[in-house]
């Protein structure tokens, strides 16, 4: 399926809500894109997830903001992959820091850098102690699987999201 096929799925899936997320928010390696960047050269061109790219570009133009928060040991890949696959000019924020570093602190500078609440957020990634941590904080969480970033799991997620809404609490999901 291609990206253009991708994104009017996942536009139909947004139109099917009246409340959508503010912020949208993705982890990068086994969520955005099958790999760890660092064991990749900077010099490769990326690719994503098959669903990957139609699902931010229906965010984008439903004006849902997207963001990343990411642990790695080599940003500067990542950064060079973003950039590569023409994301960067879309996000609203970048958060990739060292593998030590914590997805709390991600979400703490993204919530200040945009001003989003953490309930008007929703986040993808495939670590279940990033999505604990997160929900925590208030962000509907959804721990996607093998497939990344998937029709499914967004889906489920903006399906959550709105169901979290309603019951202003935070939801965690296993897409």
């Amino acid at each position: 399926m291609g990206d253009e096929k991708v994104k009017e799925e996942a536009l139909q899936i947004l139109s099917e809500f009246k409340i959508l997320p503010r912020l949208v928010v993705f982890d990068l390696d086994y969520t955005l894109w099958p790999y760890f960047c660092e064991d990749r050269s900077e010099n490769e061109m990326p690719s994503l997830y098959p669903h990957a790219m139609g699902i931010i570009y229906a965010l984008k133009d439903k004006g849902v903001d997207v963001a990343i928060a990411s642990r790695s040991s080599a940003p500067d890949i990542a950064k060079a992959f973003l950039d590569k696959l023409g994301i960067q000019s879309i996000l609203v924020a970048e958060e990739i820091f060292p593998c030590w570093s914590y997805k709390r602190e991600h979400f703490q500078i993204i919530h200040r850098r945009t001003g989003v609440p953490f309930n008007s957020m929703l986040f993808f990634d495939d670590e279940e102690r990033n999505i604990e941590a997160v929900s925590e904080m208030g962000v509907t969480s959804i721990l996607v699987d093998d497939d990344g970033v998937s029709l499914a799991a967004f889906e489920a997620g903006v399906n959550r999201f709105y169901f979290a809404q309603s019951s202003d609490s935070p939801v965690t999901s296993k897409s």
